[in-house]
């Protein structure tokens, strides 16, 4: 079984906040699959679904962002993967990309992310395949970056022309998860890594 993993904070204050888009794509996934994240184990809110063709196990864990990896780690441990592995997709939020992109890598630095520092010091490996959505500032027309602030920004809630940005992203998401495991994590690579549009 494929384990799918979303990272963010439990609670309703923290629902539409940028750090939160680990767990707004596994909502979306869910929905996507028909099935609610009701179950709980590992520490996580869980269901279990059937996503191009593959069975997978959904995840959001309870334990708040800073914790994120003892939930993952038990979760590993619970559906006996091998790390490294592409059995495991962790999804969270990367303040370092503009809004509306997303990247899928192997392996990496956690660039001061606190969820993925956790799932890498729980793995006990920094090779974990990660699907990271942009919710940095996008470039102003001139081609300057704006900068997003740091923790504040990423607990706040989003503006509603910033969700609306995000919606399409997180299809673009449950697209890019699907495209792992139907075609491989390569395929997968060359389709979701270019800016959206881009050549």
């Amino acid at each position: 079984m494929k384990l799918i993993i979303g990272l963010g904070n439990p609670g309703i204050e923290y629902q539409f906040t940028p750090h939160n888009a680990g767990f707004l794509a596994l909502d979306r996934i869910a929905e996507h699959c028909g099935v609610t994240l009701a179950n709980r184990r590992g520490r996580a809110l869980t269901a279990k679904a059937t996503l191009a063709g593959q069975e997978v196990l959904l995840a959001k864990p309870e334990t708040y962002m800073n914790l994120s990896g003892l939930s993952v780690a038990a979760l590993v441990q619970e559906l006996e993967i091998t790390v490294p592995s592409h059995d495991l997709i962790v999804i969270y939020d990367e303040l370092d990309l503009p809004l509306g992109t997303l990247r899928i890598r192997e392996r990496g630095s956690e660039n001061g992310h606190n969820g993925a520092i956790s799932v890498s010091g729980a793995l006990g490996t920094q090779e974990w395949l990660r699907i990271r959505i942009g919710v940095g500032k996008p470039a102003l027309a001139d081609g300057t970056e704006v900068k997003a602030g740091g923790t504040e920004y990423l607990l706040s809630p989003m503006r509603r022309q910033e969700l609306a940005v995000l919606d399409e992203v997180l299809d673009r998401v449950r697209s890019a998860v699907e495209a792992v495991l139907s075609q491989g994590l390569s395929a997968a690579m060359n389709e979701f890594n270019r800016p959206p549009g881009g050549e």
